[in-house]
Parts: structure tokens; sequence; C-alpha cells
């Protein structure tokens, strides 16, 4: 959700002895909060002028939010040069003398957040509501393609298989969920689901860069022409299976079920490229080619209903509002009700 904190007056000049310390400027000015799909504070600031952004964990930081940060910092440094479309990395900082947490300075990049606004453009031209989403398509096929051995993000990859570890390692994010009022058991479809994925899991393939969590929420799209600008929100990012990106973005996609109702406003303007037509954008792109497109699809289901299950344990524990609850709730089911379905061999999303 989003967060709307900015610096105060202390972190400002904190931030100011750091930028003149790594030679990066002098003077932080036109402080200002961005609203995106993050849990984490993102302020949009100038340093002499120049716009940028910082990136930080919030002000109650969780035990794994500067591990988080060094992963993005990683994966952006990563990213340079490359042509997958991403926030250009200024400088990174793990001294926790300066915040107090992991943060870094990015690059502003030119573009609206489809899950905030609709640009102008897009609500005249159907065509660019179309064909921004294949370029989507294909900049998700070109992440997945990226060098990673030797880089940054290479030396924080996680050894063994990266598919095994999922259904275990999501069965225990819902275990962690439990309190005196909510029982994991009261989600029991879900167990379900994940016995058929640990029997029909495919074999591991060759480990690339992922995402995580690839939908219109956390892109920028370009305001003049119907392409993708950046992928932003690299906090579920890894080096894994890049075709667990593919059915995420399938599930995710507002065309026929929306789930999660990323891009609903885009959407509700019709004419959005089909999944199918996302799919031969992603291939043609010269993403990863599958047989078992259901399997990713499923477990993207399965990931997706459990994270967005933990609002609605915060509300019962009351650190959540009901809103908020109820409606991550009632797609946490849906989710769990579509990846079953998929697992029987009714996809509704290819």
């Amino acid at each position: 959700m989003p967060v709307d904190v900015t610096l105060d007056e202390a972190d400002r000049d904190a931030l100011e002895r750091w930028i003149r310390r790594i030679g990066i400027g002098s003077t932080v000015s036109d402080v200002e909060p961005l609203t995106g799909g993050s849990q984490n504070i993102v302020v949009r600031l100038t340093v002499d002028g120049a716009p940028m952004v910082l990136r930080r964990p919030p002000e109650h930081p969780r035990p794994t939010s500067d591990n988080t940060m060094r992963r993005e910092i990683a994966v952006l440094q990563t990213l340079a040069g490359t042509t997958v479309p991403h926030p250009g990395l200024i400088a990174g900082c793990d001294d926790l003398d300066v915040l107090g947490v992991v943060f870094y300075l990015m690059q502003a990049v030119d573009g609206f957040n489809p899950g905030n606004e609709t640009d102008e453009a897009y609500v005249r031209d159907p065509g660019m509501r179309h064909d921004v989403g294949l370029s989507y398509a294909a900049g998700l096929a070109r992440l997945g393609s990226v060098p990673w051995h030797g880089s940054a993000l290479a030396e924080i990859k996680r050894p063994g298989s990266f598919l095994a570890r999922q259904v275990p390692q999501f069965m225990r994010l819902l275990e962690s969920y439990r309190h005196e009022h909510y029982s994991p058991e009261s989600f029991p479809a879900v167990g379900q689901l994940a016995e058929w994925l640990e029997a029909q899991r495919p074999p591991d393939e060759e480990p690339a860069i992922m995402h995580g969590d690839a939908h219109l929420n956390n892109v920028l799209l370009r305001r003049d022409t119907p392409e993708l600008a950046a992928f932003i929100d690299w906090e579920m990012c890894t080096v894994g299976d890049p075709l667990l990106d593919l059915g995420w973005m399938l599930v995710c996609w507002p065309d026929g079920p929306n789930p999660i109702g990323a891009g609903s406003e885009l959407a509700a303007l019709g004419g959005l490229a089909t999944r199918a037509e996302l799919l031969e954008a992603y291939w043609d792109a010269g993403g990863r080619q599958t047989t078992r497109l259901d399997w990713y699809v499923a477990m993207a289901c399965f990931k997706l209903a459990i994270v967005i299950e933990g609002t609605w344990s915060r509300y019962l524990a009351g650190q959540a509002s009901w809103e908020a609850g109820e409606r991550l709730h009632t797609s946490a089911q849906n989710l769990i009700e579509l990846g079953t379905r998929v697992a029987r061999g009714d996809n509704p999303f290819v």
C-alpha cells in the first residue's frame, strides 16, 4: 500500500552530508512523497536541481528490510546498461549511521503508474492501450535473459532448487499469520493446491533474474508512446525461474479474470492486448518457452494468495483496516479457486 511519508529535517541534513561525502551533490530540496504500490518509503527530491528518487524501508522496518534494500540495489546494478527498462541506480547507502536503514537514490523516470492514473493519451487512443501491453510483456522477457553470473545479484542468490522451496516457503508464511483470531486451517483449499503443485513440479532449469511481482501497479508507462518506461518496486526480485514471472503477469493482467484489480482503470477503457497476445510478445522477445505453463500460472495464484492473505490476518489482529482486509481476503480466496481450476485443466488465463 502507498506510504505517504517524506523526510524530516534531521534526515534531510543527514542525507545532504552523505551526498557531499560521496560526491554526487550538495543540496537536497523539493522533497515530496510518491504514491505507489510499495510498503516502503519512496520520495521524489532534487539534488542541486537534478530530479532523483529515494527509496528506503518503512518508518518501522521489518527484520528483513535492510536486506531487501540491498537486493534491490543489487538488481539495479545488474541491470545497468541492459535493454530492460528500469530506474538507473545513482547510489546506494549501506551505512546505518546516515538514515538508520539501508537506502538508495535512483533516477527519476518520466512515466505514469497505471495503478494510480491513466494518461490522457491512453484515454483517447485504444491503440496505445493495446500496444503498451506488448511492450510490457517483451520487457519481462528481456529481464529473464539478462546475464547475472558474476554480478552483484549473483552474490545473494540462494543455493539449491528454487522451485522445490516455493511451496514450503509460502506454507511457512501462511503459518506465520496464525494468532488467537486467525487460523491457517480456515483456508483449506490452499493445502490442496499446494499438494498438486508439489506433485506436478517441473524440473529446475537455468536460473534467471525475476521481478517477482509483475503487474501493472509495479510499472511506469511512457506518456507519449505505448512503451514500458520502467519496472519498479523490486522488493520481491530474485534469481529463480523467470517462467514464474510469466505466470504472474498472466494472472494479474486485467483482461477477463482480474483477481487483484491491478490496472483496473486502464482496463475499464477497453482495448487491452489479450493474454494470448502477451504470450506471443513475450516469446517473440526471446522469453523462455515451456510446455508447463499451467503449473506456473497455478503457482502464481498460490503465492499471491498467501501474500495478500496476510492483510486479513492483520485485520483480525486489529492491525489493518476492515476494508483492506476484507478486499484482499476475498481476492486471496478467488486466487486459490482460480489456481485450483488451472490445476484441474481449466485455465482461464490463457
